[in-house]
């Protein structure tokens, strides 16, 4: 029986909804709101959403991620975009292990550490567009274009079809500018059924150049299809095409939403803090701490979490059904665990944030993740590094469990090339 709001502390109910537009709109307050709720307690209760609880305390949240028994990793979002579970996301232990196994090599730091190359090659590529002009919409034409890029070279798919995943995407997390909530849930929805066609068309297409026996191309697509996992019932098999497409349907979300996020934060906060930022510009050394540094001062992900026995969290009985989402910024500016957590110290150690979550569901494109914000701060500091904000045309944040951008214009003094 789960919890009913009759049954909760008064002082415990809120009605933040992480998907209200005023959380983003005008402005973005989403920590600021955070913040109000941890003053709250550690764990206090939603009302939106049918009611969920709402964590905000790392020392919760890390043990919540780490206890895949007691909380379920299903439903991970408190809106259901993918008519289903996202593979292997929303699978617990042991039938996530199998799932989890098979992707694991496919980005390892070995095989991450290889694509440097290219991705510094996309980076600069991309910045050599715009560099000349002196003024950028961020998200369309950088932030959106690195990971997208990136993640079709993984998957050896077309680079014209940049555009349709992105707008995917955005569509699948978030809906269409000015929906309504019932409108937003229709586009979601769509959204993910058009993915799931072309998802479903590439793996008829590369079944059936390997039933032919066609030279197979060494990509992740082919990698995965060609993986057998054992499932529940302990048989090793090849997965299904459904699980293949939604598979590659939480690759596509994790992949391309989180990294452009990621790098909108960066540029924001490193715009609004310059003796910070300058630090990157004397020293490309410095990159990789400042990177740890903007994925803490800035998680933009919420992870959902089921109760799936009574359990106290934060002096809080939370009973089995109750659905949970974690605030990951409110934990990774919890002043329980860091030293003056208000503040961007690009040079903060340890720095212990927990944007990649943690335990057996932890981000397994982590190591991807990182070396393309690495590779972009190093380039962008080193060619554009006077980036600042147009105060004509202020950034636009998305309220969504995954938080990004939906623009942001950047000035800058040109640069010619010879």
């Amino acid at each position: 029986m789960t919890t009913t709001q009759a049954e909760i502390r008064p002082e415990l109910v809120v009605d933040f909804d992480i998907y209200d537009p005023a959380v983003t709109m005008p402005v973005d307050r989403m920590q600021e709101k955070a913040a109000a709720l941890a003053e709250i307690g550690p764990i206090v209760w939603s009302t939106s959403h049918g009611g969920h609880w709402l964590v905000t305390a790392y020392e919760q949240v890390h043990e919540i991620l780490r206890d895949p028994e007691g909380f379920s990793s299903h439903p991970n979002n408190l809106v259901d975009a993918g008519q289903g579970k996202f593979l292997p996301i929303e699978l617990d232990p042991p039938e996530h292990t199998s799932y989890r196994q098979a992707l694991q090599p496919l980005f390892s730091p070995t095989r991450m550490r290889a694509l440097e190359p290219r991705i510094r090659e996309i980076v600069t590529e991309l910045i050599g567009s715009f560099q000349h002009t002196g003024r950028i919409e961020f998200v369309e034409q950088f932030a959106h274009e690195l990971p997208t890029q990136v993640f079709l070279a993984l998957m050896g798919w077309p680079l014209a079809d940049a555009a349709l995943f992105t707008e995917a995407t955005e569509i699948a997390l978030n809906g269409r500018p000015g929906d309504t909530q019932e409108q937003a849930a229709q586009s979601r929805t769509q959204a993910a059924y058009e993915m799931f066609g072309y998802f479903m068309k590439v793996i008829a297409e590369r079944r059936a150049a390997m039933a032919a026996g066609e030279a197979a191309a060494e990509d992740v697509t082919n990698a995965i299809i060609n993986t057998e996992i054992t499932d529940s019932a302990g048989v090793q098999r090849a997965m299904t095409d459904d699980e293949l497409a939604r598979m590659f349907f939480l690759l596509l979300i994790a992949g391309l939403h989180t990294t452009q996020g990621s790098l909108g934060w960066m540029m924001l906060h490193l715009s609004q803090n310059t003796a910070e930022r300058d630090k990157l510009i004397e020293d490309p050394a410095a990159v990789p701490a400042a990177v740890e540094e903007i994925l803490r001062f800035e998680a933009a992900i919420a992870m959902g979490r089921r109760a799936t026995r009574d359990v106290t969290v934060g002096e809080v009985t939370v009973k089995e059904g109750d659905q949970l989402l974690l605030l990951l910024c409110a934990a990774n500016r919890d002043e329980a665990e860091f030293e003056e957590p208000g503040a961007l110290d690009v040079e903060r150690t340890p720095n212990r944030h927990l944007s990649f979550g943690s335990g057996p569901h932890r981000c397994i494109g982590s190591h991807l993740a990182r070396l393309m914000l690495k590779i972009a701060a190093e380039e962008i500091h080193q060619r554009i590094p006077d980036y600042r904000l147009d105060p004509e045309d202020p950034p636009v944040v998305l309220p969504s469990q995954v938080r990004g951008f939906n623009r942001m214009t950047l000035l800058f003094t040109p640069v010619t090339t010879t």
